[in-house]
């Protein structure tokens, strides 16, 4: 049964909570972890999201992202696979708060375009208005098929990314 795309107005405990789970994060995968960075909608202020925070972990070396995973599956979370197509694995836990964490190299290139997109939105906020309006619109659009409604926010992305940087 396909999960309803939901999108909620800004919580402004996000930030609080993608703390709570950097630390539990941090504690669990150890210093092999280099970053643990607050990617996606929740991760940019006054945005309305999914009710779920997007992590990226970055590590540096492919024996330690495998170790990590084993970590995670053991902690609980549901392996996703590599769903970007680029080396990047994701996780996704569904209690206490939801969350999804990915895997990846320094350098991942999507890692990259998710920091820079967050960064872009968090600078213009006419930039993350236009954003949330698409996000609404495209949630009743496609409310049972989570692939059509993230496909269908390709273009704003791409046309964001491709933004001169300021």
């Amino acid at each position: 049964m396909p999960t309803p795309v939901v999108i909620v107005e800004y919580d402004a405990a996000w930030p609080r909570t993608f703390i709570d789970i950097a630390d539990t994060l941090r504690s669990l995968l150890g210093k092999n972890a280099l970053e643990i960075d607050h990617v996606g909608s929740t991760a940019v202020p006054n945005l309305a999201a999914k009710p779920l925070i997007d992590i990226d972990v970055t590590f540096a070396d492919r024996k330690d992202i495998d170790k990590a995973a084993d970590c995670l599956v053991e902690a609980g979370y549901e392996a996703r696979g590599n769903r970007h197509g680029d080396d990047m694995l994701a996780f996704l836990k569904k209690a206490p708060s939801a969350c999804r964490v990915y895997l990846c190299l320094p350098g991942n290139e999507t890692h990259r375009k998710r920091l820079l997109f967050r960064d872009r939105l968090c600078r213009d906020g006419e930039l993350a208005l236009a954003y949330a309006a698409l996000k609404r619109d495209l949630s009743r659009q496609f409310r049972l098929d989570g692939d059509a409604y993230t496909a269908a926010k390709k273009e704003f992305i791409d046309r964001v990314l491709s933004l001169p940087s300021p």
